[in-house]
């Protein structure tokens, strides 16, 4: 870990010195290059150098151990103690500060829900959890929009597609992703049995331009009128747009706006955060062909989360967190799961790390 440290001090002068010389004044785009790589290593170097004069003061106090005043020795004794004590914790800190940066953890992100088994019940979840992810976007100050959706009579939703603005939105929530059950009385349920439904969640990075070139000759556009439920939105023009993405097959369908440019824009930006999903699942498959890294990459079948309503209960399995707090997590207050399964995968990632230096 210290030749690591070691190296990114060395990198972290480079760059202090590049962000004074001529480059940096002449080229705009190689100073803000630079700016953003100084601010990222000095999250490294501050505590690096913190860790550095701890251990110089450790030194010291452990050579007053050999003191011959029975009053300086017990001081030292004290200051060993108390230097120990941070010295491992700054180690500790280090470690998680050393594991890569997902590149996409800055990113806006698209949200999918959609009702899986369960029928009705399971479309009425699927509005829930909407409307969960909702309220914790507002909490945030964070900004939604919602690129299309199917609704259904009752309230419910068979599908709902938003975007979230957001810096950090794809940090918070890249673990949401996955299959989360529901446990309750429906309300046409007439002797008050408990049923189970599924709802599926993806939580994909807005891709980017620059990230991602979809060429035109591989997209099939198709134009139609909108429908809803009961006949309601129904329009006069073919404003609904349909994209096909011929390589993979892709599908994506917007009718939300009555116009058909905006469905189009909607649509692509779905159709791109989709793309940029298997390209970061294929890049993974590729650096690990024994696990999949949790980077964007949740398995969309696994039963990642329960939320059992007669007990008032919210349990997720992958980490074995069980919270009676239901009322308040579909209130949007998911901040204790989010920091438990954030602390949990980081953990993961720095047992691979520490495995990965030991075979090398």
């Amino acid at each position: 870990m210290l030749e690591k440290l070691d190296g990114v001090e060395i990198r972290f002068l480079e760059i202090e010195k590049l962000l004074s010389g001529p480059k940096a004044v002449s080229d705009l785009n190689l100073y803000q290059k630079w700016t953003k790589e100084h601010a990222e290593l000095s999250k490294v170097i501050i505590p690096y150098r913190v860790y550095k004069q701890v251990i110089h003061d450790l030194d010291e106090s452990l050579g007053l151990l050999k003191d011959t005043d029975p009053e300086i020795k017990e001081l030292a004794k004290s200051e060993v103690a108390a230097l120990t004590l941070e010295k491992n914790r700054l180690e500790e800190e280090m470690k998680y500060l050393l594991l890569p940066d997902d590149p996409n953890d800055q990113k806006n992100i698209i949200l999918e829900i959609r009702a899986g088994t369960g029928g009705e019940e399971a479309s009425l979840f699927a509005g829930d959890l909407f409307r969960m992810y909702s309220r914790f976007t507002e909490n945030r100050k964070w900004k939604l929009e919602v690129l299309s959706q199917s609704p259904t009579g009752l309230g419910g939703f068979k599908e709902i597609i938003a975007l979230i603005h957001g810096k950090g939105a794809y940090s918070r929530l890249k673990y949401e992703s996955g299959t989360h059950r529901v446990q309750r009385v429906p309300a046409t349920e007439a002797q008050g049995r408990i049923h189970t439904s599924a709802v599926t969640v993806a939580v994909l990075p807005e891709a980017e331009d620059v990230e991602l070139h979809i060429a035109q000759a591989d997209l099939k556009f198709d134009v139609y009128r909108s429908t809803g439920p009961g006949g309601q939105s129904v329009n006069t023009t073919d404003s609904a747009v349909r994209i096909t993405h011929l390589p993979t097959n892709l599908i994506v369908t917007c009718q939300d706006e009555k116009s058909q440019l905006k469905n189009k824009n909607k649509a692509m930006k779905v159709l791109r955060a989709r793309l940029l999903d298997i390209m970061i699942r294929e890049q993974d498959a590729e650096r690990s062909k024994e696990r999949k890294s949790q980077i964007g990459t949740g398995d969309r079948s696994e039963r990642i989360r329960t939320y059992n309503f007669p007990q008032g209960r919210v349990t997720d399995h992958r980490v074995g967190l069980t919270l009676y707090k239901l009322d308040s997590i579909l209130a949007g207050q998911i901040d204790e799961i989010v920091d438990e399964l954030t602390a949990f995968y980081q953990t993961k990632a720095l047992q691979n790390l520490e495995e990965a230096d030991v075979k090398q």
